[in-house]
């Protein structure tokens, strides 16, 4: 099964990026995930359902330790033509 992480970090500082974003991107970034997007507003990674709930899982707690005060996330389930499933 594949998956689609979108996430994002709060609170939001539009001058410099806070560490709870900056180790979030890390993890995702480092993670054996593929289709990494990593943006200002927004992060959307794919990959396998063992490595995305892994990576979820070190993101959760690796921003929550850096200050983050909110993730807010979505997991979708993507089909063989790459859409998630509604």
């Amino acid at each position: 099964m594949r998956l689609r992480v979108e996430f994002t970090t709060e609170p939001f500082d539009l001058d410099e990026a806070p560490a709870h974003a900056v180790v979030a991107r890390d993890v995702i970034q480092g993670a054996e995930l593929d289709a990494v997007d990593v943006g200002p507003f927004g992060n959307t990674a794919e990959g396998g359902a063992d490595e995305v709930l892994t990576a979820v899982d070190a993101l959760l707690r690796k921003a929550l330790e850096a200050g983050a005060t909110r993730v807010s996330l979505q997991v979708n389930v993507l089909g063989e033509s790459g859409e998630a499933i509604e």
